[in-house]
């Protein structure tokens, strides 16, 4: 057994205020060089102690055995001015009574029933697309997991809205990076162009909430959505805030997932084909139900080996309570604690032939011969992912309803890029052009 020493592995800054910079415009380079020291490693900015782990037994301690001696980081100060005490943000006992709260909204029965809303949503996108043009398809795929958030979630059709919601949620990812840092709450007093709009963005936003929210004051009852469930919290700006985070979180994942998944199966035909000859047998050319989803086997591993490569959540962050011993090295108490998805997924330890496109691994691959947490795509512990299942649900639905009929090619003219906001976005979009497979719809 190794001893415990008392310092990681780190690089070198080569000028003051570097690994500030890094961490805000190039985190994933950063974490990429860390991970090449070891498993545990560590940066300072200014006095503040920055631990990268890349092990998936240290990363299983900090989210899910020992997660009690690990809070929400420093940018939880920061990300509660974007939005507010929602679930994304609250922590304790506070956590513990929202997630009760809204639990029985992702509850396998309701679910279910969200199905039909989420492929009839998918078919009436695809319905409008004409054979031979370009779509940016993330800025689609956004559109259309926000219009099926709110529909599902709030039972309201936000069409009329949706450019008032689009460009806060999008205005306050952006500001995430930034409250990452120490300095970050530096960026949201700057009189900067972008910071001026997302203030406006978000006072839009505020108001449409607070009309909706009104309007369902005015009419009760119970609608079979999580609205239904939490219209009875006294706090008005409480429940402000879990909107918010659910509107957020219930949409810009999935989007990233299936834009991912696109240019993937653009890059790998035989992939393409053999999700196309599953979806031509067990759907025959219709619209998917909740009720194919246990056929759609292979549909599913494509999603799950495109959040592999792409994790839409691509980072996790803590900080320590106490210190706490992780790869033979003493991690002291107050040290931000950072975790990449990104990396462990791509871990060739971890998965054969790491950084290839392979939906068929999910067959073959003995996954007991992995750490658990080679694979961690929706997080852990008590602050996994409520809406996993409505994410897998909604994933394998839209990509199966579009795809059994379209075969998107990505644009060669068109560069291909990753933004790692809090979520691992495409830079540039995703420009594909489109191309009928059948006149089936």
């Amino acid at each position: 057994m190794r001893s415990v020493t008392r310092r990681p592995p780190g690089p070198r800054a080569r000028y003051p205020g570097e690994f500030l910079v890094r961490l805000a415009r190039d985190m994933r380079g950063l974490f990429n060089q860390m991970a090449q020291l070891g498993d545990v490693t560590e940066i300072f900015i200014g006095w503040h102690r920055v631990v990268v782990l890349n092990h998936p037994d240290d990363i299983q301690r900090v989210l899910v055995t020992e997660q009690r001696n690990f809070v929400k980081g420093r940018a939880l100060g920061r990300t509660k001015a974007l939005l507010g005490e929602g679930l994304l943000t609250s922590e304790g006992d506070r956590h513990l009574r929202q997630r009760r709260l809204a639990q029985p909204a992702f509850h396998r029965e309701r679910i279910a029933g969200y199905g039909a809303v989420m492929a009839s949503y998918a078919d009436r996108v695809q319905n409008t697309w004409a054979p031979h043009t370009t779509v940016d398809v993330h800025r689609v795929m956004m559109q259309l997991t926000l219009a099926i958030a709110a529909k599902t979630l709030f039972d309201e059709d936000v069409d009329r809205n949706a450019g008032v919601v689009a460009e806060a949620i999008d205005l306050s990812l952006r500001m995430f990076n930034y409250t990452v840092v120490p300095l970050g709450v530096i960026m949201e007093r700057m009189p900067l162009p972008w910071v001026k709009r997302w203030h406006h963005a978000r006072r839009r936003m505020d108001e449409y909430i607070a009309a909706l929210i009104a309007d369902r004051r005015a009419h009760p009852g119970d609608r079979g959505d999580l609205l239904s469930m939490l219209i009875d919290m006294d706090d008005d700006q409480l429940l402000r805030d879990e909107v918010v985070t659910i509107l957020m979180a219930g949409h810009e994942t999935t989007a990233v997932a299936l834009s991912w998944t696109w240019y993937l199966l653009s890059q790998h035909p035989e992939a393409e084909a053999k999700l196309h000859a599953e979806l031509d047998v067990v759907l025959g050319g219709r619209v998917p139900t909740a009720d194919d989803l246990p056929r759609l086997t292979y549909t599913r591993h494509v999603l799950a080996e495109s959040m592999r490569l792409y994790p839409p959540a691509w980072v996790i962050e803590r900080r320590a309570l106490n210190r706490f011993i992780a790869g033979g090295y003493t991690i002291p108490a107050d040290a931000l604690v950072l975790v990449s998805q990104y990396n462990v997924h791509r871990d060739p330890r971890w998965w054969r032939e790491a950084e290839r496109f392979d939906p068929d691994r999910w067959y073959t691959d003995d996954a007991s011969g992995r750490p658990k947490f080679s694979y961690f795509p929706f997080g852990a512990g008590t602050r996994i992912c409520i809406g996993e299942q409505f994410a897998w649900m909604e994933g394998i639905l839209v990509l199966a309803t579009i795809a059994r009929r379209w075969r998107l090619r990505h644009d060669p003219t068109h560069r291909v890029a990753m933004e790692p906001l809090v979520t691992l976005r495409p830079k540039y979009g995703m420009r594909m052009v489109l191309t009928e497979r059948c006149a089936t719809g």
